[in-house]
């Protein structure tokens, strides 16, 4: 019951955004029966259509068959999220372009010079009967209504600048999305970080999301990208993929050629149990990449852990944090990878010095990233709980619309830094 109001809420909301939209892109500028009003009409009828094809069905359609809905229907997505702001911008500038083409209403001497009369002779004699004056040439009052054909105009104005504005923030953000994401360092001190392992490099990737998108030139883009700074280690913090083995295999392949001195490992995330976690835990694992199920392996310099994914909970395979943290030397490093923030309070409790994340994208399309703040710790970047350290990576990849406004796609190189150095 729950389930099926939101679903109607939502149905309500998306459908009043799209009556908006036509009433200030389609209605306001273009004249019943005209071309424009009619294919402006068809789009915003087709377009939703494709959006909640995409989102549903990765759960019903062919692979193939998803690619054709997911391309339209997700940048759709994000074009509608602009152009919704750009138009609710031009709400507040619409009265003013309205009031600035206007003159000021005229003076009684102006018109009755207008008329023919003697100057001065209006403010001495009114006029008994105030029709009288010719109107002929003289402009409508500033503060009266708007000339329609201006009214066209400015709404034609907003209309065209709001799809503009649009369609260049979205551009410009699926472009840093398919180009593939760039490499950002980050140096992490640890107080038991012993002085061999000074310098120590950890390339941290997360929120691949290989799916009808993002194939397999994503994932090879990703491995040269990490391949070209020759890590120490390779850390994998879930969400890989939006779908099944049988489908985007294929796509993981390339990360086989991950190279690094002490190997690539991987955590699932909440996408992973979406699309069946247990078969991509077998995948990467044939592929060389080494799974940590709430499971720890010891390093030279210190101890690597990583916990599986809040979403696992629902199948009996959640986070269990004793088994992957428990009866382990407190006197060395710990490094935990968790793909979401969350853990770690949990990791506070159990002593980590640094933990690893994804999941929040950085927010991925502005303004999302005050939303993620809402249900995450740290949304990106690195900050200090107690004795630990998290960093979330903002992924190298996208959910949904291939765009990223205001949160670039990373991959990152954590640099260990021991005080004993």
């Amino acid at each position: 019951m729950m389930i099926a109001l939101v679903l109607l809420v939502a149905v309500a909301l998306l459908t009043l955004v799209h009556w908006y939209v036509w009433r200030r892109t389609v209605r306001d500028v273009a004249a019943p029966g005209s071309a424009w009003r009619r294919i402006g009409t068809g789009l915003l009828v087709v377009l939703p259509l494709l959006s909640l094809g995409a989102l549903i069905g990765g759960r019903a359609l062919p692979l193939a068959v998803e690619r054709w809905l997911a391309w339209p229907g997700y940048l759709w997505l994000a074009v509608l999220l602009y152009l919704v702001l750009a138009l609710l911008a031009g709400e507040v500038l619409r009265p003013l372009l309205l009031r600035a083409g206007r003159r000021p209403a005229p003076q009684p001497e102006a018109v009755a010079v207008a008329a023919g009369a003697p100057a001065g002779a209006a403010a001495a004699e009114p006029a008994a009967d105030p029709s009288a004056v010719p109107s002929a040439g003289v402009d409508r009052p500033a503060d009266g209504p708007a000339d329609p054909s201006r009214r066209l105009l400015v709404a034609r104005g907003v209309a065209v600048a709001a799809g503009a504005t649009a369609a260049a923030v979205v551009g410009n953000g699926a472009y840093g999305v398919l180009r593939g994401p760039r490499l950002k360092h980050v140096t992490v001190p640890l107080a038991k970080l012993p002085r061999q392992a000074h310098g120590y490099r950890i390339a941290v990737v997360s929120d691949i999301h290989l799916g009808p998108i993002l194939g397999r030139a994503h994932t090879q883009r990703i491995v040269d990208t990490i391949n070209g700074v020759q890590p120490d280690l390779i850390t994998i913090v879930g969400d890989l993929v939006d779908g099944t083995v049988a489908d985007l295999g294929p796509a993981a392949e390339p990360l086989a050629r991950l190279r690094a001195r002490d190997g690539a490992y991987f955590v699932t995330g909440n996408h992973e149990y979406f699309s069946g976690a247990a078969p991509w835990v077998e995948f990467v694992r044939e592929l060389g990449v080494h799974p940590l199920e709430n499971a720890r392996t010891e390093l030279a310099h210190f101890d690597l852990a990583g916990v599986n994914d809040i979403a696992g909970t629902a199948e009996g395979q959640g986070p269990d944090y004793d088994r992957a943290l428990g009866d382990r030397d407190t006197r060395r490093a710990a490094v935990l990878m968790a793909h979401q923030p969350v853990a770690v309070h949990e990791a506070v409790r159990r002593g980590v010095d640094l933990q690893l994340s994804g999941h929040t994208h950085g927010g991925q399309l502005w303004p999302g990233n005050h939303l993620a703040a809402l249900a995450n710790p740290t949304v990106a970047g690195l900050e200090r709980y107690g004795d630990t350290q998290l960093y979330v990576t903002r992924g190298a990849g996208a959910w949904g619309p291939p765009v990223r406004v205001g949160a670039p796609s990373d991959i990152t190189v954590v640099t260990l830094s021991s005080r004993q150095a």
